[in-house]
């Protein structure tokens, strides 16, 4: 299951991280989020311990969300040693968000 980010913890697991994380801005409203949750769970059990992937609700932090630009969810930000290094808006099928994992993360 994805890491559940607030503004408490984002820092630590995705700023100062030095490593790999998948962040996945979404809300409990959104309905291409809720397609998403399956396919990032999937994957942040297949990614243990080589990717971080988490997810942070907008509407509990939208500063941080606001800080990245976060425009429309879902959208699914790649980290690398705590930078900003490719985004993702929308629905992603898994097979597609794998291959960006692999090419962007690993």
């Amino acid at each position: 299951m994805a890491l559940e980010l607030n503004n408490t913890n984002f820092d630590t697991e995705v700023k100062n991280f030095s490593g790999s994380v998948l962040v996945d801005f979404w809300a409990p409203w959104c309905g291409p989020c809720r397609m998403m949750t399956p396919i990032i769970d999937s994957l942040a059990t297949k990614y243990a311990g080589k990717v971080k992937i988490a997810k942070i609700n907008v509407d509990d932090s939208p500063d941080i969300a606001a800080k990245f630009n976060v425009a429309s969810i879902p959208t699914l930000i790649f980290f690398k040693n705590g930078q900003a290094i490719h985004t993702s808006t929308g629905v992603v099928p898994e097979a597609e968000l794998e291959n960006q994992i692999k090419s962007k993360l690993l």
